[in-house]
């Protein structure tokens, strides 16, 4: 298993583009319905990456040569307001995420993102980095983690399961042809 270092995301420093590709991978279904074309989706969220200010909560994840593998976005209780100014389209998918994703009460933990480069996945590295957020949760004595698994992303939902998330709640919004749900599930903390 490779070493992973998990570092606050900053513009300046971090491979954008590589960071837009992995945040288009953790919903590009409602990119493309959004933007028609990935390119366009990618090039649109590196922009506002641009914009970011490095904060606890929106984590690379990098190797032994610093290069990003991963993005991770978690956070305890309450959602940091974000009030950067976006792309509509982006804002659009706030909103949609606003219908969809769990609800985080006192004492969670949310798992937000996490995306692990394409030539790495299905090596364990994504069971390791959720395996991290679960210790680090334990340590500051938080009650569950909690995260969301799109209805068509059956893979991950699988993989949340056998780490001992179990569905909570599911959620769902539907515009015209365009459907949307998430599995919220848990994993209560001892």
């Amino acid at each position: 298993m490779i070493n992973l270092n998990y570092v606050n995301f900053d513009p300046k420093i971090h491979d954008i583009r590589k960071v837009a590709k992995l945040v288009y991978d953790v919903d590009f279904r409602t990119f493309d319905m959004l933007f028609r074309d990935s390119e366009k989706a990618i090039s649109t969220i590196a922009n506002d990456l641009k914009k970011h200010e490095p904060t606890g909560t929106f984590k690379v994840i990098l190797n032994d040569n610093d290069e990003v593998i991963g993005v991770l976005m978690a956070y305890i209780s309450d959602k940091p307001l974000d009030i950067r100014i976006k792309s509509l389209r982006l804002i659009i998918v706030d909103i949609l995420d606003y219908f969809v994703l769990c609800d985080v009460k006192k004492g969670d933990l949310y798992l937000a993102e996490i995306a692990i480069d394409d030539s790495l996945r299905g090596q364990g590295v994504g069971r390791k980095v959720i395996g991290d957020v679960i210790e680090y949760a334990k340590s500051k004595n938080l009650k569950r983690v909690t995260l969301d698994a799109d209805f068509r992303n059956v893979g991950a939902r699988r993989l949340y399961e056998r780490i001992g998330f179990k569905e909570f709640n599911k959620k769902r919004v539907k515009i015209g042809s365009f459907e949307r749900g998430m599995h919220n599930m848990e994993l209560i903390l001892n």
